[in-house]
Order: C-alpha cells, then structure tokens, then sequence
C-alpha cells in the first residue's frame, strides 16, 4: 500500500493520510473515515489503540482505498472555543471535514468518484446520514457502533450505567450529579438558541451543541435516505446498546432491502477483542495493545466491493 500526507479544509487545515492499495487496479473504491466523540487524531488512538490506522491499512490490503485526518478540535481546539465558544457545533468539528474529505478524493483519478463511502464510528456513524445530506453524497453509508438516538440519551444512560459501578459516597455523589445533568437535558428543545448557548454543555460547549445536533434524528435522515448501508455493531460495546441502538437501527430500517446488519461476538465499542467488559473500565480496556478483528475489516471491503 502507498499512504501519502494530505491535508484536509483551508480555513483549517488538518493533517491527514490518503491510503492507496498497491493490489488491483485503479480507480479504487475509497472511504472517508470520521472519528467518534472526542479530539482524536486521524488513527482515532486511544491509549494504546488506533482503530482507524488497522482499518485503512487492512482496507488497502484488499483493495479498498481510504482518507483519514486529524479531527478538527484535536489540532484547533483552543483556537475553536475562541472564535465559535458557545456557538460550536458539529457542523463545525465533524461535519465540514468529512465533506473536504470526499471532495479531496473525488479529485484523485486513482479513486473511482462513483464509489466513494463513509465509515463513521460511534458519533461519526450516528452523523455519517447527516454528513452525506449535507455535502458528502456517498455512495453507501458504513456505520460501525453508532446509535440512531439522540446524544444527550446516550449520556445519560452511560451515566447511569456507571453509577451502578459505584458504592457509598460516590454513588451518592454521583446521582446528584446525574440528575443535575439530566434536568438540564429534559428541556433542552424548549429552548432558545440563546438560551441553548448560555448553558455549558462540556469541554468549553454548551446546550446548543447538543441541540442543534439533536433537532432532526438520525432516524429522520435515515428516512429520507435510500443509500446503502451497512450498520455494524459488537456484541460486547457497554458505550453504545445492542439491544436499543442496533436494535433501533433495525426498526427504523427493516423493510430496506439495501440495508446490511452485522453483528460481531465479544468484540468492544473498538471492534476489538472484550477483555473487561464493563463501562467503568473502558479506558482501562484501551491501555491494552490490540486491532481490530480482521473479520470486520473483510466484511466492510466485500461489502463495497459486492454493491
């Protein structure tokens, strides 16, 4: 394989890495790659993981080319609270990029512009409808542990799971701050944009993050959408349900006969082997060197290569 350094956007630009298979003949078939929640560089490395550096390589092993770059608030992250601060939103830290990411490669004549995907994992696959509506225009959509419902449900549910983790004080502690957290997210669509944005959110954000992002559904742009998708989930992830986000993921899209569903034994939120399996130890997971299941990189190239 040939990987080569890009750089995505102008305004900001952010170090990135085109992956070109060496076997086959081009045009390739490509993928834009968006991390989940977090500045995550463009391997999405967590501790000792970098999911996104085994996808591209193994990726490029069989044929399938990719692009993956530094996530904006990982490079720019001051200098976005400092000109955006209560007015951030996805927009502006994941969705732009994604969009200059296809372009860029829609530009390359060693990639095929008509098979051009999206792998959006965790947050990036709950967006990956949205950012194909609002410039993206893949080809197929390939969500890995995403969830259709909205973010700040997640959180909370995280939460309490967590909370379940805990004994004594902390747990004390901890449901006071739960339900502090929770009755700033009941109201949150009452709100004035204004008033979304005097109401800190987390890391220098506030409501408006949330709700700007949570005003139309992941299920409502899978509505509109007749692409192809291939949703892929572990059977072990404690950060997002099998059972209520797959499981809705399923629901919404039952009678799509282009719709794929895959999930994979005793894997983690990473596609990675479950060595702990409980959301209090999640990170602690993460310190722990591993790749992602070879098995779920095949599926998702035999998958684009099959439509």
């Amino acid at each position: 394989m040939i990987s080569e350094k890009i750089v995505v956007g102008t305004e900001y630009p952010l170090d990135g890495l085109l992956t070109i298979p060496e076997i086959g003949k081009a045009p390739y078939p490509a993928v834009v790659l968006v991390q989940g929640s977090g500045s995550t560089d463009m391997d999405e490395k967590i501790y000792k993981i970098r999911p996104f550096k085994d996808i591209a390589e193994g990726l490029a092993k069989l044929g399938v080319a990719s692009i993956r770059y530094n996530k904006r608030s990982f490079t720019y992250g001051k200098q976005m609270m400092k000109e955006l601060g209560k007015s951030l939103t996805v927009k502006e830290e994941v969705i732009e990029d994604a969009v200059f990411a296809a372009d860029l490669l829609r530009q390359d004549d060693r990639i095929d512009s008509n098979r051009i995907f999206i792998i959006g994992h965790s947050l990036g696959g709950c967006l990956a409808p949205r950012i194909d509506v609002d410039g993206g225009d893949f080809a197929g959509l390939i969500i890995l542990a995403g969830s259709p419902r909205r973010l700040e449900v997640i959180m909370k549910e995280q939460q309490d799971a967590m909370l379940e983790t805990l004994k004594g004080p902390l747990k004390w502690i901890g449901k006071k701050q739960i339900a502090k957290m929770s009755a700033k997210f009941d109201n949150i669509y009452s709100l004035t944009d204004e008033e979304a944005k005097a109401i800190p959110f987390a890391g220098g954000t506030t409501m408006y993050y949330l709700k700007e992002m949570g005003q139309k559904t992941v299920a409502e742009y899978l509505a509109d959408s007749t692409k192809p998708i291939l949703i892929m989930h572990p059977e072990k992830d404690v950060q997002v349900s099998l059972e209520r986000d797959f499981g809705m993921y399923k629901e919404i899209l039952t009678n799509r006969e282009n719709v794929t569903f895959k999930v994979y034994e005793g894997l983690n939120h990473a596609f990675m082997s479950t060595i702990y399996g409980s959301i209090n130890k999640v990170l602690k997971e993460f310190k722990i060197e591993q790749h992602v299941n070879e098995t779920v990189i095949s599926d998702i190239a035999d998958w684009i290569k099959n439509l």
